[in-house]
């Protein structure tokens, strides 16, 4: 699973980064497959993907103020939720503005990646490892939203397919190097990470008892 977005990323990045050649064509002839097949049968616009983007990142506090328990106390979430979005917008821009794909509709050459599907798998991803040991349907519902959004941004003929799978896989990644973040922002403000071994002792047993706290 912790895999899936790279590889995404990987595979996919190849169409951002070599245009519409023949080295990648299989992915360009997909990605022009489907934006023909929108534009023949879907001729409706909506601006829902501007707003849903941001709901699973909303979630993440409102759950816990709604008396859901997150993993992790409201600064550390913040801490996460701030450096994961920040490496999102960097990374996003810094390709946009590299890679100059057309969007689809032609409006423009800062297709890829998604910065809308960046931003909601980002939020839905701190969602899901906020709350997996509460129900696992709140991550469900995240990433369904996530998805969504994704579907949306196709639809409304603003990105190709790859720049949105592009877009959830540097969102997820993102959101996982907020986590491994988390561990340095406790020691630059002085919280140390501590690991404490005690012995058990039963009837006829021995062993050790391990926790590690961060």
């Amino acid at each position: 699973m912790k895999y899936v977005p790279a590889l995404l990323v990987v595979v996919c990045v190849l169409r951002g980064t070599l245009g519409y050649g023949q080295i990648n064509y299989p992915l360009s002839k997909f990605d022009r497959y489907i934006d023909k097949q929108v534009s023949q049968n879907y001729n409706g616009k909506t601006s829902v993907d501007n707003y849903i983007q941001y709901a699973p990142a909303v979630a993440v506090y409102g759950l816990d103020l709604a008396g859901v328990k997150a993993k992790h106390n409201f600064r550390d979430r913040t801490f996460v939720m701030v450096s994961s979005y920040l490496l999102m917008a960097v990374t996003v821009n810094t390709l946009k503005y590299t890679v100059n794909v057309r969007r689809p509709d032609s409006s423009a050459e800062n297709s890829f990646p998604s910065g809308h599907t960046a931003t909601a798998f980002t939020g839905a991803h701190i969602l899901f490892r906020e709350y997996k040991d509460t129900s696992p349907w709140i991550g469900i519902a995240g990433y369904a939203t996530a998805t969504a959004t994704g579907a949306l941004r196709i639809l409304n003929r603003r990105h190709w397919v790859s720049d949105v799978v592009v877009g959830a896989g540097t969102g997820i990644l993102c959101a996982e190097a907020g986590y491994l973040l988390l561990p340095v922002f406790h020691r630059v403000i002085g919280i140390p990470n501590t690991l404490v071994i005690a012995p058990m002792v039963g009837n006829n047993t021995y062993g050790a008892g391990l926790a590690y706290t961060f």
